[in-house]
């Protein structure tokens, strides 16, 4: 096997959940050339596993969205002559164009009845597995063998300087622990209150060998400039929020002392470069959707009955699971890892 490609998935921190695969293909295969076909929002990630040769972007919602361009997206991965690909992907779109690409060997589950697209099918569920394991579940089915589990990121030296002078430029004081708030979230179901980030962030602010930063996506800065509103800081924290890309906030992770979340991307990336985490889950379990990376976290998350199981209800009007963790809770985890 010479020439392989991995299908990825769309979603950020599943995508971090898919790093062990690309290192366990290259310690199988050390001299393959090893491919990663994947959507474009997730491209920067992909950029900081380091034993992804070749990303090739499928912009499924936008220029390869009609049959025309899906076509030359065929063609193309015919030209490339792989040897076998594996489809971490659950679109059956996505397996016809590998079997129209003539990829001899297709790995992959069975759903969406597309079992006659695949040479090899994988076994297990994605209701009660990692997702990780689910994803690795798929090269296994290969039998390539698994030997390290973990979810790993590289920052890359630029992004490092980058993010120094960012910091520097809003009042950095180097001899300050670093904290960071990340508030934001992909839906706001696994959202903790943004009234608990500012109370946290009042008592943060006391601690005068400590310094804030907040951190988030250009969409949640109508949520950290109302949390600046709100609250009272003793020492006002810098505010990065909407002006990095992910490059740099993976760079930024491996400045942190403690990087406080919700279950998240950023999540995965911060436990992914080693930095410490302070985690609160509500309606998402920590079982399989929790964080696989080096760092030290701290995964808060209470029984209010209705989360026993991975609950998606979007309409839920109380959000009782978030709720029910305390800024005393996240506060603690946070001096827990201080002491630690």
């Amino acid at each position: 096997m010479k020439n392989l490609l991995v299908v990825n998935v769309n979603w950020l921190g599943d995508v971090i959940f898919s790093s062990p695969v690309f290192r366990a293909l290259r310690k199988s295969y050390p001299d393959a050339r090893i491919s990663c076909l994947a959507v474009p929002r997730v491209r920067e990630i992909l950029e900081s596993i380091q034993e992804i040769d070749d990303i090739i972007i499928y912009d499924e919602d936008g220029r390869d969205r009609n049959l025309l361009s899906k076509f030359r997206m065929v063609g193309r991965l015919r030209r490339e002559n792989f040897d076998a690909v594996f489809l971490l992907s659950k679109s059956r779109s996505r397996a016809s164009m590998m079997k129209l690409a003539g990829i001899p060997v297709r790995v992959g589950y069975e759903n969406k009845n597309r079992g006659r697209l695949l040479s090899h099918i994988a076994a297990g569920d994605v209701n009660s597995m990692h997702r990780s394991d689910y994803y690795l579940g798929v090269i296994e089915a290969f039998g390539v063998a698994v030997e390290d589990r973990s979810t790993i990121l590289e920052a890359r030296e630029e992004d490092c300087h980058t993010v120094q002078q960012m910091l520097s430029d809003q009042g950095r004081d180097p001899s300050k622990k670093l904290i960071a708030l990340n508030p934001g979230g992909n839906w706001d179901l696994k959202r903790w209150p943004a009234e608990n980030f500012a109370r946290l962030a009042e008592r943060l602010s006391t601690d005068k060998e400590l310094q804030l930063v907040f951190t988030g996506a250009d969409k949640d800065r109508p949520l950290v400039e109302d949390i600046f509103r709100t609250a009272s800081f003793e020492s006002k924290p810098i505010k990065l929020t909407g002006q990095m890309t992910l490059k740099q906030l993976t760079a930024l992770m491996t400045c942190l002392d403690v990087f406080v979340t919700a279950d998240s991307g950023p999540l995965h990336m911060a436990t992914s470069v080693g930095c410490p985490t302070v985690s609160v889950f509500g309606p998402t379990r920590p079982e399989i959707t929790g964080p696989r990376g080096t760092g030290q976290n701290v995964t808060l998350q209470k029984d209010v009955g209705c989360n026993r199981r991975a609950c998606y209800h979007l309409e839920c009007r109380n959000n009782i699971c978030m709720q029910a963790v305390t800024v005393e809770n996240v506060y603690e985890a946070i001096k827990s890892i201080q002491d630690s």
